[in-house]
């Protein structure tokens, strides 16, 4: 056979071929939206049309005889009829797989958990699978998470009710009794609502600085600072709270290390340890704070007090929001914010806040990276 005859039998088949299968594809479009399985007996039946099209043409083209033309036609019928079982059989597979994996999908949408289908589906579908069981633990994580949430904030909204209602219910009282003119020592009501308002303000400026924190609204303006003029500052702010209490405070192993802090935030953090550490520790006890590097490029502020310890139960919870501990470690003044605010604040700056048990007390640690590093 000449190459010319060749050609011409491939050109003749090609167009025969590409005339089916324009037609096919004009029906998958159409069927697009359909279900797999006929989607995918469109494909079969195309793929057999297009081949017995390029036959019936060539065939036709080279005048066969009608015996001949109808063992081909026959032979390309019988795998068409094959073509499309298969193409039933393996499209009800994925359907079923597909329905199985959806119903699935739906169980962990209102509050379940994802469990995979037991029978394996195409690598498609076990990909998908995966995904959605990753989905489903981090939705729960999620749920955990807002749940202890919605108990912190609702065990703050009780702590905190009961708190203003102490103070406040005092300076009315007060002010009835100055009022009605039945006040002995005016001067001494005058200055005991003015330090209840100053207990009041410090309250809801502690509302407001976690509110920031927990919408991720706080503001930082990081400089560079040495860890000795810091851990200074903080030891000026509470330096009369100390004379007060009675409590020795002071610094050992401070040593002056750089970091990129917002000097204003990281003082009110340490200022709230401190203060923290002073009023839990006994009278002639001692508050220290440290500053060291560590080997692993960061800096350890550190506050150790007297406090006589925290149960290991509650160690973890320390810096929950509302957290108070027992009667005996309960500030006069405290709302339970504090340690959270530390919290909020050193985790903005990248860093970590622990607290662990030592002879005689508890040692609070801020870990924050070293400038530079």
């Amino acid at each position: 056979m000449r190459d010319q005859d060749i050609l011409l039998i491939a050109l003749y088949a090609f167009g025969g071929a590409a005339t089916a299968g324009a037609l096919g594809a004009a029906v998958l479009r159409a069927v697009r939206h359909r279900s797999a399985a006929v989607s995918l007996t469109v494909v079969a039946a195309a793929s057999v049309t297009t081949m017995l099209a390029g036959t019936l043409t060539v065939a036709w083209a080279m005048f066969l005889s009608r015996h001949d033309l109808t063992v081909v036609t026959t032979v390309v019928a019988m795998a068409a009829v094959v073509s499309f079982a298969l193409a039933l059989v393996l499209g009800r597979w994925v359907v079923a797989r597909s329905a199985a994996l959806a119903l699935a999908a739906r169980s962990f949408g209102d509050g379940g958990s994802f469990a995979a289908p037991d029978e394996a589906g195409t690598a498609e579908l076990d990909a998908l699978t995966r995904e959605l069981a990753a989905t489903s633990a981090k939705l729960n994580a999620s749920r955990d998470r807002e749940r202890a949430l919605e108990t912190s904030r609702r065990e703050l909204v009780a702590w905190i009710s009961h708190d203003l209602r102490t103070p406040l219910a005092g300076v009315r009282a007060m002010a009835e009794a100055l009022e009605d003119g039945m006040a002995a020592d005016p001067e001494r009501y005058f200055r005991q609502i003015r330090t209840e308002a100053e207990r009041l303000n410090g309250m809801v400026g502690d509302l407001f600085e976690l509110s920031r924190i927990h919408a991720g609204a706080l503001s930082l303006m990081p400089t560079r600072i040495s860890t000795y003029d810091l851990v200074g500052d903080a030891m000026a702010g509470v330096e009369a709270l100390a004379r007060q209490r009675g409590v020795r405070l002071v610094g050992e192993r401070v040593t002056a290390l750089p970091i990129e802090v917002d000097g204003k935030e990281m003082t009110r953090v340490l200022c709230n340890l401190l203060s923290n550490a002073l009023h839990r520790t006994p009278t002639d006890g001692t508050v220290a704070i440290a500053a060291e590097s560590s080997a692993d490029d960061t800096v350890v502020l550190s506050v150790t007090d007297g406090c006589g310890g925290i149960r290991e139960q509650d160690l973890p919870r320390v810096f929950d929001t509302g957290w108070r501990g027992t009667e005996a470690r309960t500030p006069p003044a405290g709302a339970g914010l504090g340690l959270a605010i530390v919290r909020g604040i050193v985790e903005a700056h990248a860093g970590h806040a622990s607290v662990r048990n030592v002879a005689g007390g508890c040692r609070f640690e801020v870990t924050l990276p070293l400038a530079g590093a």
